[in-house]
């Protein structure tokens, strides 16, 4: 399955529900949903309800973080998921700004589909790991930016 094979998939709202419920289940509860994935994008939105929110009636931080980060990770999954030889990624590192509170859904996005792309193939090509650091904001209904999250995702060929 190439990438594009793989972000069609998730575009596909039944599959990708099916995913997050198989691989993600606390992801599947909270409710959120990947309107679009490109390759140079990935759009996650989660909404403000029960199971998301903190007792300050905001949202909680970890539903942030958890959107924020399957922004990212949707774009490193597309790059690596049908890779031979198989590549390892993982989130070494994560950073985060709040600068309003979130009190409605919000729309994670990430834009940094190129530099996963890149770090694969020279994760491939050099046979090292690589390390990036990807940027997911988050926009509540009234357009504002609530949190910006930077994941370090480093990539590593598995060992055969």
């Amino acid at each position: 399955m190439k990438a594009e094979q793989f972000r069609a998939t998730l575009r596909s709202q039944f599959k990708f529900r099916f995913f997050l419920l198989k691989k993600l289940p606390i992801a599947y509860l909270s409710g959120l949903r990947l309107p679009e994935i490109t390759e140079e994008k990935a759009v996650v939105t989660i909404p403000f309800k029960f199971l998301t929110q903190n007792p300050f009636r905001s949202m909680y931080f970890a539903s942030q973080a958890m959107a924020a980060e399957l922004s990212t990770g949707a774009l490193a999954l597309a790059e690596t998921s049908w890779r031979k030889p198989r590549i390892s990624m993982l989130v070494f590192d994560m950073k985060a700004n709040f600068v309003k509170k979130a009190t409605s859904k919000i729309t994670f996005t990430c834009n940094d589909g190129k530099q996963f792309h890149d770090a694969v193939e020279e994760c491939i090509k050099t046979g090292e790991g690589v390390t990036i650091e990807a940027k997911s904001v988050g926009i509540d209904k009234a357009g504002d930016v609530v949190s910006e999250f930077y994941f370090t995702w480093t990539f590593k060929q598995k060992k055969a």
